[in-house]
């Protein structure tokens, strides 16, 4: 290397070392971390705008990022960042850009041009270090399995982070890094001269381990690692299979970390190990999969943890990163982590110590039906505060019973059939409530695989604990099938794979499920060699599979083109020893598309977690169709969070309606509402330039069969003379 190049690296890398102000603290009038802070409060300390004039918002500017691409679905999930003026977003494609913040102006952007597209569908923020001194600082972003580290001031990635601004987040995992699928949807939190980092991995048999990683921030070098699959001598190795650190996967966080700054703990969720929805090759506990953890920040050392699932078989990951905040009980000020799930719950822990800051008790549950299956035979549940979403499904809760019954996969429309009616496919499955193990007749599960709450997670005002959270109510139908090749018989080895793999996103006849293409019909649309590409390499928001052996792709490339028959992929046992994969999994719906649950199908809720409380509950949405004169506000699916101000004024989008609005934190009542070119299914921000504040939310639409887009919006009140 040349003298002076060695030397521009060196001073590259020192002031790396030498930043203002490494751990960077936001100060609630910018947007300037994930959420708008390290505790994930989602709060903004700006008054400019307040239950009396939000009405009066108009639109300030719009920017059309770009990215969309005919004839496929995109989304924009991203909540932005917003550091002094400028503001810094993602596209559909998942180009990094930076604004003006106060006109829309774009003032640059940055295309990865990675030859891993798996994972490129979905980025849902941005990771900001150093100081308000733009050029002293970086941004980090995710794009496939890369992870970049970006000069905030021109938006170049920084040679000497990785290699040549990057690095790939398939090492370091212990496993043969071209046999893994790790993306990062969601970004790391901050600490210090540390990125702490989760992962997105598959969630079928043969997935990647979700271990835990810092980085650091300067040269990009793994500076600790928590295994979330226990290794031997490690604490929690004894809740798997003695070797399942080798095989299993999953146990990731992909939702998103919290970090207390001030005493170095970083409070990561974790998701289920993989294969989601049987466990037969992990008997036990499974920690620290479904579990919150408190982790040293320095170093990575586990200081407590708990566990929402048990041996999850429902899919039920942390959905959300948690909330900290000082809860309030007798005067006495404890400081609290709050953790929302998918199955509608508020666990909230003194996050110190780890103890339990409402009572939870172990519910006891079935066993399995299922060959090989040892379900836990308890699940923990809060007692306080109650349950944000409806847990049972019962006949009184059907809204059209009669009306002819449609689950996105276990009736082809298309066919010419009588589907039964709602109630009549409602009593042919079991509908018990939370954890009932999933068997080949149909269990239902309420509320569904994307919640209760989801990613968009929720609000915690710092002020007084309350917190802000949306919740779907939308039942859904898992059923699984027995599938060949583990008792020694012949198996088609194509539909076998393709079950196990393909069925759990694309439905249990290969249809589509809601904004995912089918793969009934999908050798029109790509050559067998296409197919298989896809496959090993993933596309759009699919993951790859290159854990999977070149014949395995190829008969699963083969199978659904219809071309199995002119090769024989038949064999007596799969590398997959699974003798379950999903034959059925979708929303459960009547004929003219409407959940079969009386409303609201979707909610915005205020708790006091200092009682345990509800202050209200609300229909979050409407769908216009339903046009029932008692149903005046129906609620949607919704996905996206909330934004609360020191103003008393909550902004949320995330709709199926494709509408933002504005409520009053004090009792729920709507203040202000504005159509979106495309869905906002993403968390909005709020900020100041110049005096003036202002909400911007990404209108990437994609979801729930909305049309996609490219827009970010951002709203003010007018300029007074």
């Amino acid at each position: 290397m040349r003298p002076y190049l060695l030397g521009l690296l060196l001073l590259s890398f020192l002031a790396c070392e030498t930043s203002e102000n490494n751990n960077f603290v936001p100060n609630h009038t910018q947007w300037n971390s994930y959420l708008g802070d390290a505790e994930r409060t989602h709060y903004s300390s700006l008054s400019q705008i307040d239950v009396a004039n939000v009405s009066q918002l108009q639109l300030a500017w719009e920017y059309q990022s770009g990215g969309l691409e005919v004839g496929r679905t995109t989304q924009i999930q991203t909540n932005p960042l917003v550091v002094g003026d400028v503001l810094y977003g993602v596209n559909a494609a998942i180009e990094l850009f930076a604004l003006n913040a106060a006109t829309g102006e774009e003032l640059w952007k940055f295309s990865p041009n990675t030859k891993d597209n798996s994972g490129l569908g979905l980025n849902r923020g941005l990771s900001y270090w150093g100081s308000e001194d733009k050029e002293k600082s970086r941004l980090f972003f995710s794009s496939g399995s890369k992870l970049f580290a970006i000069d905030a001031a021109s938006g170049k990635a920084i040679a000497s982070f990785g290699e040549d601004g990057s690095i790939d987040l398939r090492h370091g995992l212990g496993r043969a890094p071209e046999t893994l699928s790790v993306v990062a949807n969601t970004p790391g939190a901050i600490y210090n001269n540390l990125l702490i980092m989760g992962t997105r991995v598959g969630e079928g048999p043969g997935s990647s381990p979700g271990h835990i990683r810092a980085y650091n921030v300067c040269s990009g070098a793994i500076e600790w690692t928590f295994h979330t699959i226990p290794q031997p001598g490690e604490f929690g190795h004894d809740t798997w299979p003695n070797d399942a650190y080798q095989t299993v996967g999953g146990a990731n966080s992909w939702a998103g970390i919290a970090v207390d700054r001030e005493r170095g703990i970083a409070y990561v969720p974790t998701g289920s190990a993989a294969f989601d929805w049987y466990g037969g090759d992990r008997a036990g506990a499974n920690l620290f999969a479904n579990s919150l953890l408190a982790l040293d920040a320095n170093t990575g050392e586990r200081i407590w943890h708990f566990q929402m699932v048990h041996h999850d078989m429902w899919d039920r990951d942390l959905p959300a990163p948690p909330n900290l905040f000082e809860m309030d009980r007798q005067g006495e000020k404890i400081a609290a982590v709050a953790q929302v799930t998918k199955s509608g719950h508020v666990f909230v822990f003194n996050r110190v110590t780890g103890e339990p800051l409402f009572p939870i008790e172990e519910k006891a549950y079935p066993a399995s039906s299922l060959k090989g299956e040892q379900a836990f035979a308890t699940q923990p549940l809060p007692v306080l505060p109650k349950p944000f979403a409806r847990q049972i499904l019962t006949e009184a809760d059907l809204y059209n019973p009669n009306q002819p019954a449609f689950v996105d996969d276990f009736v082809d429309k298309d066919q010419n059939i009588d589907p039964p009616t709602v109630l009549e496919k409602f009593r042919s499955v079991t509908s018990e409530g939370q954890f009932i193990p999933i068997d080949t007749t149909g269990v239902m599960l309420y509320p569904g695989a994307d919640g209760g709450a989801e990613w968009g997670g929720a609000a915690l005002d710092p002020r007084d604990g309350v917190m802000y959270v949306n919740s779907n109510e939308m039942a859904w139908i898992v059923r699984m099938k027995a599938v060949g090749g583990t008792d020694g018989q012949t198996v088609n080895l194509g539909e076998s794979l393709t079950q196990i793999q393909c069925a759990r996103c694309h439905g249990g006849e290969l249809q589509g499920l809601a904004g995912i293409p089918e793969l009934q019909n999908v050798k029109e649309r790509f050559s067998v060699d296409s197919i298989a590409s896809i496959i090993k390499n993933g596309k759009g928001a699919m993951p790859g599979m290159p854990n999977l052996s070149d014949s395995e792709i190829s008969a699963i490339a083969h199978f659904i083109s219809g071309l199995e028959e002119e090769t024989d992929h038949r064999v007596e046992e799969t590398s997959v020893k699974v003798p379950y994969a999903v034959a059925g999994f979708g929303r459960f719906k009547d004929d003219r598309g409407f959940p079969v649950v009386k409303p609201p199908w979707g909610t915005l809720n205020a708790i006091d977690l200092n009682s345990g409380e509800y202050l209200w509950q609300i229909p979050l949405g409407h769908d216009k169709n339903l046009n029932d004169p008692q149903i005046p506000i129906t609620g949607t699916e919704n996905y996206g969070g909330p934004v609360i101000t020191s103003s008393g004024v909550l902004f949320i989008a995330a709709t199926r309606d494709e509408k933002i609005r504005a409520f009053a934190m004090e009792n729920g009542n709507m203040l202000w509402e504005d159509s979106l070119p495309a869905g906002g299914y993403a968390t909005p921000a709020t900020y100041e330039v110049n005096g003036k504040q202002y909400v911007v939310i990404a209108c990437g639409g994609g979801k729930m069969g909305t049309k996609s887009g490219d827009t970010y919006r951002a709203y003010a009140l007018p300029d007074i003379p």
